[in-house]
């Protein structure tokens, strides 16, 4: 088991503010606290080269539970283990064992070149001088790294620095990689890059994933199975397959058709887009399936091509969460 989670829990304790100065000063020698909970009882477990992704809105809790599973933070209760370790009491020895990668905070030195950060990480890590040169070698390549590795960080694009960054998050080879945002800001073609090289590293290596993102894309590319939680709950676990298949609400199809059709009427079907027999046709799948509505056309028309689409990742993740919502599991 690569990561296990048993009712863990985190709260912070805040100060109250009061309006007005008298309120301040009152605040002021006689402070009052109220605990915020961030993370409330969550359970899950993530085997070894799963690719999970981590899905909540801001606020959720997802940040603070990645901290607490790399040692960042210490949890007010419950338990946890990252390849068999406490991450808060055994923080040095898994940090040898687990690569992280956070969108917004740099772990590549500013002022240096990339190059001079890999070869501190290899000493940091202590890695075999041969082992450490092989594997920055291969990393460059996979990563297309070569122009950048002698400019300073602080002269890189976004793209080319977050490269980097992952790059220099698996020189060590883990087990397992967080990654909170890791395409955060970047162009779609550098987003694709990035993700193609993470599903080649949990292929080859079978390194496990565990990722938050609020880009759909990441979601859909790089993992099989989505986590799901908000106001610190969690709310949802199951494969990203099954997640398509329960939030679906509609099917996009496109129909050629050998004459046109004129006036359809069939349930859960409208038509968003008509030019003479060329048809594009908006499934309600919670009133009719695809399957349906195929047969009824092929009995009475013949078919020259057809399409059948799922809507884009967005709207699935954005009905999920308006049908927790309506449940009030968000809470």
């Amino acid at each position: 088991m690569s990561i296990r989670v048993e009712q863990l829990e985190k709260s912070f304790r805040l100060k109250h503010k009061k309006a007005g100065i008298a309120g301040s000063l009152k605040a002021l020698v006689h402070p009052q606290y109220a605990d915020k909970i961030a993370v409330e009882g969550i359970t899950f477990s993530v085997t070894q080269g799963e690719t999970v992704a981590f899905l909540g809105p801001n606020g959720a809790g997802k940040s603070t539970t990645i901290k607490m599973l790399t040692g960042i933070l210490h949890p007010s209760s419950g338990t946890a283990e990252v390849l068999g370790c406490c991450p808060w009491t055994e923080r040095t020895k898994l940090a040898y064992r687990i690569g992280s990668v956070f969108g917004q905070k740099s772990q590549l030195w500013y002022h240096l070149p990339p190059i001079d950060t890999f070869e501190l990480m290899s000493r940091i890590y202590e890695l075999r001088r041969s082992d450490y040169l092989q594997r920055r070698d291969d990393l460059i390549e996979r990563f297309e790294l070569g122009p950048y590795l002698h400019t300073a960080v602080r002269k890189l694009s976004l793209g080319e620095r977050m490269r980097c960054e992952i790059a220099a998050s698996l020189l060590h080879r883990p087990q397992a990689l967080f990654l909170d945002e890791p395409t955060i800001g970047l162009d779609v073609v550098v987003k694709q890059r990035i993700r193609e090289l993470i599903l080649e590293l949990n292929r080859e290596e079978g390194t496990t994933v565990f990722l938050t993102s609020h880009d759909a894309g990441d979601v859909e590319k790089l993992c099989d199975r989505a986590i799901v939680i908000n106001h610190g709950r969690l709310i949802y676990d199951d494969r990203v397959d099954d997640m398509k298949q329960q939030f679906l609400t509609h099917k996009t199809v496109q129909l050629v058709l050998e004459e046109d059709p004129g006036e359809l009427e069939l349930a859960g079907v409208s038509v968003v887009n008509r030019n003479g027999a060329r048809l594009t046709l908006n499934v309600d799948t919670a009133l009719t399936s695809i399957e349906a509505v195929l047969s009824a056309l092929m009995a009475a028309h013949r078919i020259v091509d057809m399409t059948a689409q799922d809507p884009p990742m967005e709207d699935v993740i954005t009905q999920m969460y308006a049908t927790f919502n309506g449940k009030e599991a968000f809470g």
